[in-house]
Formats: C-alpha cells, sequence, structure tokens
C-alpha cells in the first residue's frame, strides 16, 4: 500500500474496493473485446524438460540454503516471535490456488485505537535485510520442488487479482508461476507497471523454451544484485485495481494520480 495513505489501512481497503467495483463495471468488459488473443507455447521443453530442471534446480538450492533457512528461522523466532513463517494463498497454473510461504518480517505493532499499523511501519530492520535481497523468499524453492511453482514464470499474485484481470492476462497462468519473470520487453515508462508487467507475462507464455529460460536466468542473476532498481520499482506501486479507461492495467496510488477528476467522482471526495 503507498505511502499516500499511511496510517487508516480501513480507509485504504475501502478506497480500493471502492475503485476495483467502479473499474470492473465500467472497463473489465471492454477491456475484454479490444484485448489480442493469447497463443500459449506448446513445445517439449514447456509440457516436459522445464518441469525437470525445475526439480533438479530447486533440489540442489534447497540442499545449499538449508544452513542459512535454519538460520534465518531462529534470526525470525528473535525478531517477531512464533509463527516464523509468513502464508498465503496465491493464484498457480491454470487457476489453481496453492500456499506461498515466506519468512514474517513484521511484527504486530498497533496504534492508539489497537489496529495494526500499515506494513511499511510494522517491517523490523531485519525484515528489511531479508526483503532487500529477497531472503525470504528462499523458501519458495520448496514450492517449485512441489510443482506449485517454476524458477522462471509470472509472480504469483493474490487471489483476490484474478476477477480484476482481463481474459487476455489471465493467460499468463497457463504456466506455473515463478521466482520471477524479469523483464525482455521494454514496455512504455508513462503506464503503471501492472501493465508493463502482465504484458511481458503474457510475452512468457508465448515464448517459452529453453534459450528464453536461460535467458530470464540470467536476467534474473543480475536483478537479484541490482537491489537499488527493485526497491525503486516497487516504492509507491500499489495493488493492481483493475483497468482503467484506456484499457491499462493500474492501481489505486496511479489511477487517483493520473485521473483525479473521475476519481473524486467515485470516492465523492473533493480532490483540489
Amino acid at each position: 500500500m503507498g505511502s499516500s495513505t499511511v496510517g487508516n489501512l480501513d480507509l485504504v481497503n475501502s478506497e480500493e474496493e471502492r475503485l476495483v467495483s467502479y473499474l470492473k463495471e465500467n472497463y473489465l468488459e471492454e477491456t475484454n473485446k479490444v484485448s489480442s488473443e493469447v497463443h500459449p507455447a506448446n513445445n517439449l521443453y514447456s509440457r516436459v524438460v522445464k518441469r525437470f530442471f525445475d526439480i533438479v534446480i530447486s533440489s540442489i538450492a534447497l540442499a545449499v540454503t538449508l544452513p542459512f533457512n535454519l538460520a534465518f528461522g531462529v534470526c525470525t523466532f528473535f525478531d517477531v516471535g512464533l509463527p516464523i513463517f509468513f502464508k498465503q494463498t496465491r493464484s498457480g497454473k491454470d487457476g489453481k490456488t496453492f500456499t506461498l510461504v515466506k519468512f514474517r518480517n513484521m511484527n504486530e505493532k498497533k496504534d492508539k485505537d489497537g489496529k495494526l499499523l500499515p506494513p511499511s511501519e510494522r517491517v523490523t530492520k531485519f525484515g528489511k535485510f531479508m526483503r532487500k535481497y529477497s531472503l525470504d523468499e528462499l523458501l519458495n524453492f520448496w514450492s517449485v520442488l512441489k510443482g506449485d511453482m517454476s524458477i522462471i514464470g509470472p509472480r504469483p499474485l493474490p487471489v483476490t487479482f484474478t476477477d480484476r484481470m482481463s481474459e487476455r492476462h489471465k493467460q499468463r497462468g497457463k504456466v506455473r508461476p515463478g521466482l520471477e519473470c524479469p523483464r525482455v520487453l521494454k514496455g512504455d515508462p508513462d503506464i503503471c507497471q501492472y501493465q508493463n508487467q502482465f504484458e511481458n507475462d503474457i510475452w512468457y507464455v508465448e515464448h517459452v523454451s529453453l534459450i528464453t529460460d536461460l535467458r530470464m536466468i540470467f536476467l534474473l542473476v543480475k536483478m537479484t544484485f541490482n537491489t537499488k532498481k527493485r526497491s525503486s520499482n516497487a516504492e509507491g506501486r500499489g495493488y493492481f485495481a483493475g483497468y482503467d479507461r484506456r484499457r491499462i492495467a493500474t492501481s489505486l496510488n496511479r489511477f487517483k494520480r493520473e485521473f483525479p477528476d473521475e476519481w473524486e467522482l467515485i470516492s465523492g471526495e473533493d480532490v483540489d
């Protein structure tokens, strides 16, 4: 959730729900009408070889990172207490759901009214360190080994996002979600990151191959060590809310910034 809404999670949720309903009612159907059809890749690599590589790589990764994960588990216990794991249901391949597990990195601090503080204010110092280097996601290799995820693939999103998506962008679920799907499409820097991400995901679905995955693994390694860029990309992004009047995927923060007059009508608030 963006910094502009810090201090009132109920307000954020209320605003998001209002915008989601509005965008679905007014723009989703038209977005589906103008969206291009998706043609997922169907080759030996996508059907068989990719899964074999996932099993081999995740098995090695789990063995190598086991001592680190044990240490992170102990540190998490002393940092935020029990439980040490954060669990959330995410959308997987073909719309099936699975449980994503990470190390917890937020405390349970509340405001004077007894409400939890915004997530950005509850992340601990150790949690920020874990997030900065994506160490809290090392447990995702277990999801890869189980078959819920893949090394390379679209990032698994919260299940609540699915009903907000166009039929085109739902096709990102034709492959297993991955640890990351690095950008190979340049995208338009002037539109919401979600639109660029979803279109990049669709490109991947249509071009799954050994060469594509090797290229993306190389980009993933570069991304892992470029912590400054990753932090910049995530800043102020907000949650995916739907599609705006241009049929572009958008977030609450982005919509309020780009369409203040329309947001005023939706919210009934004066935005001067």
